[in-house]
């Protein structure tokens, strides 16, 4: 998917675009999702208030589940972290997190075209089930914190 222009005209077409009403606080939280991949929710109240001061974190809350459920943003949580949103939707990609310091970078599918959507079947559990996205987050420490780990070791 391409990377997405940042002029609130954009964003209210991708509102629009959703069957959404373009409202300041709905084009606020989207630009804040763009502007910040892979932030919590703390992270995109804030970039919010910078420009709406007065919106409520219950308001950023509902339109984050409003866009999640209508694919505008993805929200992913990997095991032990806050849920996340990111603007990258639609393209099946992966993620990778530092056991560290947490950092989330993404990841294109390994080889193909989805090849995770062919997943393998030997004991018929994927009878009648339509697949249509695959949920694969790599661990391990990020360059910074490998290279920390690296320093302090004798």
């Amino acid at each position: 998917m391409g990377v997405v222009s940042s002029t609130s005209t954009d964003y209210s077409a991708q509102l629009r675009l959703a069957d959404l009403r373009v409202t300041r606080p709905r084009v606020a939280v989207l630009e804040a999702v763009h502007d910040h991949p892979h932030a919590d929710t703390e992270t995109i109240l804030a970039a919010v208030r910078a420009r709406l001061p007065e919106v409520s974190r219950q308001a950023v809350y509902d339109v984050l589940n409003a866009f999640t459920a209508v694919g505008l943003v993805r929200r992913i949580q990997p095991l032990g972290m806050v849920a996340r949103y990111e603007s990258r939707v639609g393209d099946n990609h992966h993620h990778v997190v530092c056991r560290s310091c947490g950092v989330i970078a993404d990841i294109d599918c390994a080889l193909g075209d989805a090849p995770c959507l062919t997943p393998s079947d030997e004991d018929n559990v994927l009878d009648g089930f339509i697949l249509d996205e695959a949920e694969v987050i790599y661990w391990g420490l990020c360059p910074s914190c490998s290279s920390a780990t690296q320093r302090s070791q004798p």
